[in-house]
């Protein structure tokens, strides 16, 4: 399941690849237009800028803009900056040992293709595909 910070860093990108043309996005532009908290705000931005998807910028005219063009963004990667790994079972993670039952484990290939599916579909859309939608 994806959770809000994930949902929500993905509001916060389409919202700067749509506002931040010619100048940083003030973080209360970014609150008021996505009806998101100011403060939870700030959480998802320091984890979005340490990602180095998005730079911010202090003092007057300062704000937030992505570090790359809209299109070379994929949700697949700003969902796993939020929320780590898409993985369905823990024996996928890169980081899980080795399961002894994975020779013979009847449903592994079945988690592997569901992985797969997920990833490819998530990798698959940019910022940019979402946005054509809502022009729709």
């Amino acid at each position: 399941m994806i959770s809000t910070k994930g949902r929500y860093a993905l509001r916060v990108m389409l919202d700067l690849a749509e506002n931040a043309k010619d100048a940083p996005v003030p973080l209360k532009d970014i609150a008021e237009r996505q009806e998101i908290s100011k403060k939870y705000l700030e959480i998802l931005v320091r984890d979005l800028v340490k990602g180095k998807m998005i730079k911010g910028s202090s003092g007057k005219g300062g704000g937030y803009t992505l570090c790359r063009a809209p299109e070379s963004y994929s949700v697949g990667e700003i969902i796993e900056q939020m929320e780590g790994p898409l993985k369905t079972v823990a024996c996928l993670a890169e980081e899980a040992a080795d399961c002894p039952r994975a020779g013979h484990c009847l449903t592994l290939p079945l988690w592997r293709e569901y992985d797969q599916l997920v990833h490819d579909f998530f990798y698959q859309k940019k910022l940019t595909d979402l946005l054509a939608q809502t022009k729709k």
